[in-house]
């Protein structure tokens, strides 16, 4: 069978798809992405989810964070990567203020769906519900993000692990049952104790995906530059260089794909209690 035709036969991932393996107790994998050379090399080794974020100003523009990424940024890259992929499902972050407003979230998601993104991705608990049945009712697929949530660095005071106390464990779990029910499709939950980890994770049934989040979510991501143990500043706890024990891009790949899918990550030193 011609390349082509092989192309052509190719089943994109899509938010069900996620759903079904949630249903079936089935881990799986995903990354960042903001090139085609690389979005094309995740997509062929299985990775189920590539993610356009916002953390491009970290890994790409050398920025301390992730404010000063624009929505033609994000667009830009979105193109990228959908143009070199025809397996995994394309998420684009709404970045730092560009969903204010209702208004704004519509007309800049719309943006990065016409760029090639599958669905958007935006932080906030209760506070945003309002503007994720905005975009639901306008077919906009949403992807939540709760925990440590990167555009709040400031507020927040920092990158600092969530969810430590009851009363911090009790909120990001009523934040969570809150953007489910106002209509988001997946949840990513960032910095927090396993324990509430697993807490959400079991409560919801659309699938949430963990950074440094411990191994009972249903899928997991990591930054990309992460993986490969290339990050110009500090490599978090929770990530692992699959490049030192593999020697090469793709075999690191593979190799985190499968041991997400087999539950070998993350383990214990990559989470936090």
């Amino acid at each position: 069978m011609s390349k082509v035709n092989e192309a052509a036969l190719k089943k994109r991932i899509s938010i069900s798809t996620l759903h079904k393996m949630k249903q079936r107790g089935e881990k799986f994998a995903t990354l960042t992405a903001y090139d085609a050379s690389f979005a094309k090399l995740f997509d062929d080794h299985g990775v189920s989810m590539l993610l356009i974020g916002d953390s491009l100003g970290n890994v790409v523009q050398g920025l301390d964070d992730t404010l000063a990424v624009t929505v033609d940024d994000i667009a830009y890259h979105t193109r990228c990567v959908r143009a070199a992929t025809q397996g995994a499902l394309i998420v684009a972050d709404l970045p730092f203020m560009s969903y204010a407003t209702h208004e704004k979230a519509c007309e800049n998601a719309a943006t990065l769906m016409r760029a090639g993104a599958q669905m958007v991705k935006l932080e906030g608990g209760e506070w945003i519900c309002d503007t994720i049945r905005s975009l639901v009712q306008r077919s906009v697929p949403v992807c939540a993000h709760i925990g440590l949530m990167p555009q709040s660095v400031h507020l927040m005071g920092g990158y600092k692990v969530q969810g430590k106390s009851d009363e911090d464990a009790q909120r990001i779990l009523r934040e969570a049952k809150a953007v489910e029910a106002a209509g988001a499709q997946l949840l990513v939950i960032e910095c927090v104790s396993q324990k509430v980890a697993k807490a959400v994770t079991e409560a919801l049934s659309i699938p949430v995906i963990g950074i440094g989040a411990g191994p009972d979510t249903d899928g997991q991501i990591l930054v990309m530059h992460d993986l490969f143990g290339i990050s110009a500043g500090h490599i978090p706890k929770f990530s692992k260089n699959f490049l030192t024990e593999t020697g090469n891009m793709q075999q690191a790949v593979a190799r985190y794909v499968s041991d997400v899918a087999e539950g070998h990550f993350p383990a214990a030193e990559h989470s936090f209690e």
